[in-house]
């Protein structure tokens, strides 16, 4: 597993980190995400993300992994780096949702108790907050740390305008922060619309997630159909109206330029991200152990000849 220097910081990450958000709760098999978890780690990833919502049920995700790292990872809490978030609606009422200093405080908490940790390692602020004050949001961040219940902050979500008065802001504060986290992916390029540009300035980290466009970039709709259980049949984060015949002749497209890669088109698409050096690792989902390791595969070949990503580029710009 290689490791990148995250942004300016004294932090590596593994260039592949495993996200929490599907797969992990209550709703899903135990030993199956108990097993993905140990193949993670003995692979070299030592990077694991979370949020309070993570399920489903929100919140069952921390409960889950804090159960099995308190069991079959004892011992090798100091190997890993753990982070979870908070900004989007977690409990009802009026102080379970967006960037107060009430929310993040008191979601921070429930966090840690469900994770059974005394800190994380990583706290984000999901998403931003229209309504309340920038100052607020990376005040409450920046005593977080101060108070010991997190080593380190990160955004996620923003856009690069607001992402960098947040930097700024925390920067004043003397807290820097050490990573953002945005989706990015072949399909969903907004990060290099001046957001890549603002962390590399900054010296700040990035992390992407849905680096597989919810499923699109693997091989499950290379045919035009819908497969049951995906989840686009499930209009579940992805509609099945998002499968069209232009989306399917670009696929195919890429999968071409996979398989002479000697990659799947999935393993390919985690490539491309990491051949930026701006960006820190990928975030990929798992189902089980073998999902996993197929995605791991992505880092036997990261290297694009310029033919290549010519090619790339022209099959993206098509609509």
């Amino acid at each position: 597993m290689p490791y990148r220097r995250c942004g300016k910081s004294g932090i590596q990450l593994p260039a592949i980190s495993l996200g929490l958000w599907q797969n992990f709760g209550d709703i899903d098999q135990k030993e199956v995400f108990r097993q993905t978890l140990r193949t993670a780690f003995d692979n070299g990833i030592t990077h694991f993300d979370l949020a309070n919502n993570y399920g489903p049920p929100p919140g069952s995700a921390e409960q889950n992994f804090g159960a099995i790292l308190s069991s079959d990872f004892v011992g090798h809490r100091d190997e890993l780096l753990l982070s979870t978030k908070a900004g989007y609606t977690m409990w009802d009422g009026p102080y379970g949702d967006w960037g107060s200093r009430k929310y993040l405080m008191a979601s921070l908490h429930q966090s840690l108790k469900r994770l059974k940790l005394d800190y994380i390692d990583i706290f984000y602020h999901h998403r931003p907050d229209p309504q309340t004050p920038l100052e607020e949001t990376m005040g409450a961040l920046s005593d977080i740390v101060r108070q010991g219940k997190a080593l380190y902050v990160g955004l996620s979500n923003y856009p690069a305008d607001l992402a960098k008065k947040a930097i700024a802001i925390l920067q004043d504060l003397r807290c820097p922060c050490l990573i953002h986290q945005p989706k990015y992916s072949m399909l969903v390029r907004n990060p290099e619309d001046g957001l890549l540009d603002v962390l590399n300035e900054e010296g700040v980290g990035m992390i992407a997630f849905s680096p597989l466009a919810q499923g699109l970039l693997t091989n499950k709709y290379l045919k035009g159909n819908i497969p049951t259980e995906s989840r686009a049949s499930k209009e579940h984060f992805l509609k099945s109206t998002a499968i069209t015949p232009e989306l399917i002749t670009k696929l195919s497209a890429l999968n071409e330029i996979a398989l002479q890669r000697g990659q799947s088109l999935a393993q390919m698409a985690i490539a491309w991200l990491l051949k930026d050096e701006r960006l820190t690792s990928v975030l990929v989902g798992a189902r089980n152990s073998e999902q996993l390791t197929d995605s791991l595969k992505s880092l036997d070949n990261l290297s694009f000849s310029t033919v290549e990503l010519d090619q790339i580029s022209h099959i993206l710009a098509t609509t």
